[in-house]
């Protein structure tokens, strides 16, 4: 995963996330990995809530925002606040794609694309690997 400048408000060494993560959650979160699509646990929830970053609890998205995309992964059109998620441009796989990180800790969430024709108030999909993420069911 890319190194910023960035300074974040939760900040652990490489050996305290390993402590704190499973193999598979390290491997996604902390190396800008990619679980495989349509497995994971979110692609098809519609329950209502909060999904918070599984690294560091720091809420990222709401259930009001996501939207079915047929693309393997969660979806959603908009992070819960501007400053949840920060974005870096990411050339790796020989195009220009845009990575989402939690803003809190710099974990790696996915990757927002624009301009694919979704019927969303933004035109922008938000593709989230569930494994990065908690969902926090609404209460009631």
């Amino acid at each position: 995963m890319e190194k910023t400048n960035r300074s974040y408000a939760v900040n652990k060494s490489d050996e305290e996330w390993r402590a704190q993560l499973d193999p598979a959650e390290y491997q996604v979160l902390r190396q800008a990995g990619t679980e495989r699509p349509f497995v994971g646990e979110y692609t098809d929830t519609k329950t209502e809530g909060v999904y918070a970053c599984r690294a560091c609890g720091a809420e990222l998205f709401t259930s009001d925002t996501k939207f079915e995309s047929h693309c393997g992964w969660p979806s959603f059109y908009a992070p819960l606040a501007g400053d949840s998620v920060e974005y870096i441009e990411d050339t790796s796989m020989g195009m220009r794609r845009v990575e989402v990180r939690c803003a809190t800790c710099g974990s790696h969430l996915g990757h927002v694309f624009e301009g694919e024709g979704y019927d969303t108030p933004t035109d922008q999909r938000y593709c989230i690997n569930s494994i990065s993420m908690t969902l926090r069911p609404k209460a009631g």
